[in-house]
């Protein structure tokens, strides 16, 4: 495992503990305005680990694909990309 991939499995290990923490927050009747600030947190640090993610790809494996004549899957995996992204 490279070293990108293990700062992105400490990433997703800070976020489950987030999400039991979560999962507490519900069964201890927490007041819903802590609860929505701390799901506004997951949100974000899920959607910090999606980045990380989506640049290693460009940079790595879709310059890879071009480089090898692949410019059509390329092409469709940044529309993709792109289209989960503006969800």
């Amino acid at each position: 495992m490279n070293n990108e991939n293990t700062k992105i499995l400490r990433r997703l290990k800070i976020i489950e503990g987030q999400v039991r923490g979560l999962q507490e927050m519900i069964k201890s009747d927490e007041y819903c305005i802590d609860i929505i600030t701390q799901t506004s947190a997951v949100k974000q640090a899920l959607s910090g680990v999606e980045d990380v993610l989506m640049e290693n790809h460009l940079s790595g494996c879709l310059i890879h694909q071009i480089k090898n004549g692949k410019e059509k899957i390329a092409t469709d995996e940044i529309l993709k990309v792109y289209r989960l992204k503006r969800k």
